[in-house]
């Protein structure tokens, strides 16, 4: 197993496991405390979106076979991590969930059709005990193998926790479950009155729902790492000291190798400049719309794109310390971090174990020392199983957020997170990045004439600035110069209609300015007048609106962004945001977000670019529009379907009634036990209607589950 280590240049060393089994934050608070207490193990972080559990070890001695032993004892098996064998692992998870609730469904109408005939005895038209006896045995022929087969995620579940010395929630579902099977088939062999078999299959159906819905919920929270670190090319190309290329893989590269970056490929890792002059898309990295001109001897970070000739660099890191993998990091961490998350479901759960095994068993031991026969007093003690059965609590938080998913979606909002709703609520602090989501994304052409534009147009066209597109965009199709040469950093320039021209920096056209070239172009023709084209980024027209929503609620503003210091004071006057920060780095990004979050603050992140990926995942809540990078997207908890800004306000509105709905249906679920465990221990309840309130109870929290809406 040491070969699984991954060793670290001060001695220490990392591994990373896959763990399967862990559903809660219970499931993490204990996964993690138990391995942080062996010997040298430093940091302990369990992912439950991936069921990555990733382990800082104080050396590279320490066995992993040790750990995944203490593992296993507390019922999580564990194997090394591989990101195709969690995939698979989900997969199975989710076809085993589906195939359960199938079988559950089936057995729950089958076994209903025999028990109707039987149920009629309680309006008096007693069936004959022969045919009685008949029903029985079909109604057990049909739900008891579907109880059992469908049963078997809860029964595991609790085979290894009780192995393991500990009861999570699974165990009273088995116990009521196996109790009420071995009840019917005593009943149906002794031709009693009764037979459950059809509440116990019931009862698993509405169970494996819950389960299943959490199941979806949660895998679609997964991190954004793999996306981001698949924006890395997957070779490279080295040349040797003979002045040889030869392609190698980007995980044997070293600093110091020679790297050739032909146009239009990705720089594989953070390099300096040896020779060339580059023009570098760092849209994915900083969000800046403009690229970024790069001289020998600077820097150049991995996952720019090279839009200019043929570049020659020096490697300065290996692909894992490159500056895509840090953010690729931050992402995993925020990750981790945020599926910390406490649900309320989980902590009422918690109490529901203990409380309910001591009422079961005082239930049978109280009854049978009154003068019950033990049968009477074990169906008690089913009843009070069944009765307090956690299905309504279970269903007290998804069916909220499937309800509340729903009509987002219908308003153009994708939620990806069951808990991200919660989160959302309770957010009191929104970061809005600038370029992409305040504003279009792209430069627009301000202010030029139709004949300046028709005059730079053939240039333009043959150009993949995004400048030059702008104008290119501004004037249609259209012919394309001649003898078109671009010049890295400066322009391009060629024939048109035989004459010389030039589109490109002020230096480059021969235009007598000193202003800086970030937000403008030249044009002009060889001995002319030269013009100048202006550019902006266009502030979405329901910014300002949106914005103003949001104060309205109590709810303060912030821009941090990547882009220029008069870029970003232009977009925050335009839309009234007084706090704001520019020229930030992916890094410097995430730790504004952790200050705020120290100081107390609910943040929700809107951001659409790559150096906004590690934000987002460190943000209480976050959301990226439909138009960003897919990573960005993968990192946040809900994606715009649409172009609309408005809807994140009513994204808000949503998950705060969604709360409302959720504190209501705990509140009804605490209710309902106080109620209805008094009555089964008392023999008032059976456990045919002990099912039946349980399912009652299920069938009103899904009702007010619906009463989620939004804002008007």
């Amino acid at each position: 197993m040491s070969a699984f280590l991954r060793r670290q240049e001060d001695g220490r060393a990392r591994l990373d496991l896959l763990v399967t089994g862990a559903r809660c934050a219970g499931c993490i608070s204990k996964i993690e405390r138990e391995v942080s207490r062996l010997p040298g193990v430093e940091s302990v972080r369990l992912n439950l979106s991936t069921g990555r559990l990733a382990i800082g070890l104080a050396s590279a001695s320490v066995d992993p076979g040790r750990i995944i032993s203490a593992l296993d004892r507390l019922g999580y098996p564990a194997t090394p991590f591989d990101p195709g064998a969690a995939m698979v692992q989900r997969d199975r998870e989710g076809r085993r969930l589906i195939l359960a609730l199938a079988v559950a469904g089936f057995g729950a109408m089958n076994a209903m059709m025999f028990s109707v005939p039987i149920w009629a005895g309680l309006f008096d038209q007693e069936l004959g005990p022969a045919t009685r006896s008949m029903m029985m045995w079909m109604s057990a022929a049909v739900g008891a193998p579907c109880a059992i087969f469908a049963g078997m995620p809860f029964f595991q579940s609790a085979w290894r926790s009780l192995r393991a010395g500990r009861a999570n929630m699974d165990v009273p579902i088995s116990v009521g479950v196996i109790l009420t099977l071995a009840i019917s088939f005593s009943e149906t062999i002794l031709n009693g009155r009764d037979a459950y078999f059809d509440a116990a299959v019931s009862l698993l159906f509405l169970l494996l729902i819950g389960r299943w819905l959490d199941h979806v919920l949660r895998a679609k929270a997964r991190s954004a790492a793999g996306d981001l670190l698949a924006l890395q090319a997957p070779a490279a190309c080295v040349v040797d000291a003979r002045g040889v290329e030869r392609s190698v893989p980007l995980g044997d590269i070293r600093p110091g190798d020679l790297l050739r970056v032909r146009p239009g490929d990705r720089i594989p890792v953070d390099a300096t400049l040896e020779q060339g002059e580059a023009l570098l898309d760092n849209s994915l990295l900083t969000g800046e719309s403009v690229p970024e001109r790069v001289r020998p001897g600077q820097l150049c970070r991995a996952g720019a794109v090279n839009t200019a000739g043929l570049l020659t660099l020096r490697a300065s890191a290996r692909s894992e310390d490159s500056t895509l993998a840090a953010i690729a990091r931050l992402v995993e961490a925020g990750a981790q971090s945020r599926s910390r998350y406490v649900r309320l479901a989980d902590r009422a759960a918690a109490l529901y174990v203990p409380v309910v095994h001591a009422a079961a068993l005082a239930t049978f031991a109280g009854g049978w020392a009154l003068g019950l026969d033990p049968r009477e007093a074990l169906i008690r003690a089913v009843a009070v199983l069944i009765v307090t059965c956690p299905c309504a609590l279970g269903l007290a938080v998804p069916a909220v957020q499937v309800v509340a998913s729903a009509r987002l979606f219908r308003r153009g909002v994708l939620v990806k997170s069951g808990a991200a709703l919660e989160r959302l609520a309770e957010i009191d602090h929104v970061v809005f990045d600038k370029t992409g989501v305040l504003t279009e994304g792209r430069p627009a052409l301000v202010g030029a004439s139709q004949a300046v534009i028709a005059m730079a147009a053939p240039l333009a066209r043959a150009s993949g600035h995004p400048m030059a597109r702008a104008v290119a965009r501004a004037a249609g199709d259209g012919p394309v110069a001649a003898d078109v040469v671009e010049h890295a950093g400066l322009g391009v320039e060629g024939l048109i209609d035989g004459r010389r021209a030039r589109l490109g920096r002020a230096v480059f056209v021969g235009a007598p300015t000193l202003r800086s070239g970030e937000t403008e172009l030249w044009f002009g023709f060889e001995g002319e007048t030269k013009v100048r084209l202006q550019f902006s980024d266009i502030v979405r027209p329901d910014a300002a609106a949106t914005i103003a929503a949001l104060t309205a609620r109590g709810i303060t503003v912030e821009i941090l962004s990547g882009d220029q210091v008069g870029a970003v004071r232009a977009a925050a006057d335009t839309v009234g945001v007084a706090a704001w920060r520019a020229g930030l780095m992916p890094q410097e990004k995430a730790e504004a977000i952790d200050r705020l979050a120290a100081d107390g603050r609910k943040v929700l992140m809107v951001g659409d670019g790559l150096n906004d990926a590690a934000a987002l995942a460190r943000a209480h809540a976050a959301i990226a529009p439909g138009s960003a990078l897919e990573a960005s997207q993968n990192a946040a908890d809900l994606v715009l379907t649409r172009g609309a800004l408005t809807t994140i306000v009513e994204a808000i509105d949503v998950a705060r009634s969604a709360r409302r709905r959720a504190l209501e249906n705990f509140g009804f679920a605490a209710l309902y036990n106080l109620v209805a465990a008094p009555a089964a221990m008392l023999g008032l309840v059976n456990p045919f209607v002990a099912a039946l309130a349980m399912s009652g109870s299920s069938l009103v929290v899904t009702l007010n589950a619906l009463r989620v809406r939004g804002g008007r």
